[in-house]
């Protein structure tokens, strides 16, 4: 007899809940800003100068750029960051 509990993946059991859109988004920004942090890190950047390599004047979009939780970042600011570290940044539809 077959399992009723399980389904065919967890993207299957999210979209079903209706979101998944919204974990794909969050994934990829936690991933995003573990590599921002991670660069940072490697190359001694502070958020003061990373703020000052961006061209923004408040410190605080910097704290939103590596808030994990945060989804509301926009392209440009992630180009800026990419950018700011010395790397490019890469989106692709799969």
């Amino acid at each position: 007899m077959k399992n009723k509990h399980i389904g065919a993946n967890f993207d299957s059991f999210l979209q079903e809940e209706g979101v998944l859109e919204e974990a794909q988004a969050t994934a990829v920004k936690r991933a995003i800003a573990f590599q921002i942090k991670k660069i940072m890190a490697q190359k001694k950047i502070t958020k003061t100068e990373m703020t000052r390599r961006m061209h923004i004047k408040n410190r605080a979009q910097i704290d939103r750029l590596m808030d994990p939780t945060n989804n509301s970042v926009t392209l440009l600011t992630l180009e800026k960051a990419a950018n700011a570290l010395g790397k490019h940044l890469k989106l692709q539809l799969v």
